[in-house]
């Protein structure tokens, strides 16, 4: 009888094991299908790389002491980067933006670095601008906050959303305060296929026109925005906040608002009447 049993415990012990050893393959194989992959950048000694990222800058590490980083004087989202020592072992640079991402870097050493000015990609709000100038005012700085302390309300609009191919976009709040409209979004990818996002437009135009043109619409400019409208990754949930100047719609008009895939069909849009808009809740 303790024969059997003490087989029994070593059965045990071993399909414990097995399971165990199983379990952490799938863990390392899962962490290795999300890894984000490093891009490599050569800096110099005697010159300056300049590295231009699409939002604020809002953590940076270097992982050795023999690269200097700064943060271009006056300006949130451009990196500089150069050398402390000739000849430095290759290390890593990890800078994390406003957007939400995070992005890697492997840094080599060369004498004559050919790239001295990396763009990463393009802000929504300023796609043709290269520097994003630090706050010059309290105003601006507080509109930034607002729209940061938005994103994390709960909805309070239900029923104007729009979804397709398990994309969807909703409409979860307007909130007023001075001279701005902040819009809450609620942005869902129940889908396995990533979203990037080409645009995120706001416009005026008649309710009932039958085609649709150019001298119709009159755009809205988001003058601040939270949250990251870039890239709607597959199976995710966000929240997105845009502030525009305060406004409200003449009769027969409506604002619409559209989500479009890039190189993608998966286009979204909302019709937002001036009865929601002016029903704004305050936000003292």
């Amino acid at each position: 009888m303790k024969v059997k049993t003490i087989c029994a415990v070593w059965i045990s012990l071993i399909t414990i094991m097995t399971a165990a050893k199983v379990q952490g393959q799938q863990s390392i194989e899962h962490v290795q299908n999300s890894s984000i992959q490093p891009g490599r950048i050569f800096i110099g000694y005697e010159k300056t790389t300049n590295i231009i990222y699409p939002y604020a800058i809002k953590s940076v590490d270097k992982g050795s002491k023999d690269v200097l980083v700064q943060l271009a004087k006056g300006v949130e989202n451009i990196l500089q980067v150069k050398a402390a020592k000739q000849g430095f072992a290759e290390t890593n640079l990890t800078v994390v933006t406003a957007d939400g991402k995070l992005h890697s870097h492997l840094l080599n050493y060369t004498d004559n670095p050919q790239a001295l000015n990396i763009k990463l990609g393009s802000s929504m709000n300023y796609p043709n601008t290269d520097a994003l100038f630090s706050y010059k005012s309290d105003n601006e700085a507080k509109v930034y906050d607002l729209t940061e302390q938005i994103a994390a309300r709960k909805p309070l609009i239900k029923g104007i959303k729009d979804s397709k191919y398990n994309i969807d976009l909703a409409l979860a709040g307007i909130y007023y305060k001075a001279d701005k409209l902040y819009f809450q979004f609620a942005l869902e990818n129940n889908s396995e296929v990533d979203y990037p996002v080409e645009t995120f437009r706001f416009y005026i135009k008649d309710s009932k026109s039958a085609k649709r043109t150019a001298k119709q619409e009159v755009e809205q400019l988001p003058v601040q925005l939270a949250g990251n409208v870039e890239l709607i990754r597959g199976n995710s949930q966000q929240m997105v906040v845009v502030a525009l100047p305060r406004f409200t719609i003449p009769d027969k008009k409506v604002l619409m608002i559209e989500l479009m895939e890039a190189n993608g069909g998966r286009h979204l849009s909302l019709k937002v009447k001036n009865k929601t808009i002016i029903t704004a809740q305050s936000i003292q």
